[in-house]
């Protein structure tokens, strides 16, 4: 595993973003770890996420400039922080993200920020995908702008089964002909973890669950 994927799990578990326990996930899966952004609450927490997120979209994508988008409401800042820290690493990247609902005064419309046009590429960071559910939103608000969604960026690939055997991840990129990355993914956290004897239960915890409900690729 690459350094900084390490260091991202530590963070994402000292920030309490990565939690292990009993949870219910959005599908009603009973599942034995859970990943929310919103408990990033500091200036020096979403500055250390964007940096993450910055160091895949390098790996991924190199200096390829695209525009990218934040789904409202946790989408918001990894957007912002995501820009940052390309712009740190000397790639300036425009963003937008959207209202929930339409500003009828003042500019007006469901855009905030840079709305791309001529078919630019769209980059949309998220923070997980589960079913799949929140790109399939994101894809039908930004349907009717003249660009295209080239990659989505995610904190965590779950690794779990969609509607069918496959990913979730895999069913939306091959839905809509775009790759889907991730900083990290279920197995690199489960080599973290096994790297202390102490989290040996949340380590068996996580393959029983993945041997049920995890994805056959």
């Amino acid at each position: 595993m690459q350094e900084y994927k390490r260091e991202f799990i530590k963070f994402l578990e000292s920030a309490g973003v990565l939690k292990f326990g009993d949870f219910t996930a959005k599908s009603g899966r009973k599942i034995p770890y859970f990943i929310n952004a919103g408990d990033i609450k500091t200036g020096e927490q979403i500055k250390q996420l964007g940096s993450f997120y910055a160091k895949a979209y390098f790996e991924q994508l190199g200096n390829k400039k695209s525009v990218l988008y934040g789904p409202a409401y946790k989408g918001i800042p990894i957007s912002v922080s995501v820009a940052v820290a390309l712009a740190d690493g000397g790639l300036d990247v425009p963003f937008f993200f959207n209202r929930k609902e339409e500003k009828d005064h003042g500019e007006g419309g469901v855009f905030v920020g840079f709305v791309p046009h001529n078919g630019e590429d769209i980059v949309i960071v998220e923070d997980v995908i589960t079913a799949g559910t929140a790109i399939r939103e994101s894809m039908e608000i930004l349907k009717n702008l003249n660009a295209k969604v080239s990659a989505v960026f995610v904190m965590v690939d779950r690794k779990e089964k969609g509607k069918t055997e496959k990913s979730a991840m895999a069913e939306v990129g091959e839905e809509y002909g775009f790759p889907v990355y991730s900083v990290v993914d279920v197995y690199d956290i489960i080599e973290y973890l096994e790297e202390d004897d102490k989290n040996k239960e949340n380590v068996d915890r996580i393959k029983n669950y993945l041997s049920i409900n995890g994805a056959k690729e």
